[in-house]
C-alpha cells in the first residue's frame, strides 16, 4: 500500500518561497511518476508539476518558471520549491503518485494535502 505524506505547507506574504515535501512508503513503480497538484476553494484540483523516474519534468503555465519539482529517489520524497508566490498560489497542494497497469501509467495515489495560503 502507498502512503504519501505531505509537509512544509504555511502563509506567506506574497513574493515569498515555500517548499513542500512528500514522503513516500509502498511500492511505487519505477515506470511512472510523482506530482503535484493543487485545488483552490471553488475551483477543480489541477495539476501544477510532474516529474518522471528518469527527471523529466512538466510545468503547469502559470507556474513555470517559479515553482521547481524534484525528487530524492534514495529518500522516497518529492520535493516543490515555490518562489515569488502569488495569492493566487493559495491552495491545498497534493501529492500524487502514478500506478502502472496494463501498460499505462495513470495517477492512482494521493497524499493528505497541505494548505499554502499566500497573502497579498
Amino acid at each position: 500500500q502507498v502512503q504519501l505524506v505531505e509537509s512544509g505547507g504555511g502563509s506567506v506574504q506574497a513574493g515569498g518561497s515555500l517548499k513542500l515535501a512528500c514522503a513516500a512508503s509502498g511500492y511505487i513503480s519505477s515506470r511512472c511518476g510523482m506530482g503535484w497538484y493543487r485545488q483552490a476553494p471553488g475551483k477543480e484540483r489541477e495539476l501544477v508539476s510532474s516529474i518522471s523516474r528518469d527527471g523529466a519534468t512538466v510545468y503547469e503555465d502559470s507556474v513555470q518558471g517559479r515553482f521547481t519539482i524534484s525528487q530524492d529517489n534514495a529518500k522516497n520524497t518529492l520535493y516543490l520549491q515555490m518562489n515569488s508566490l502569488k495569492s493566487e498560489d493559495t491552495a491545498v497542494y497534493y501529492c500524487a503518485a502514478e500506478e502502472y497497469y496494463m501498460e499505462y501509467c495513470g495517477w492512482a495515489y494521493w497524499g493528505q494535502g497541505t494548505q499554502v495560503t499566500v497573502s497579498s
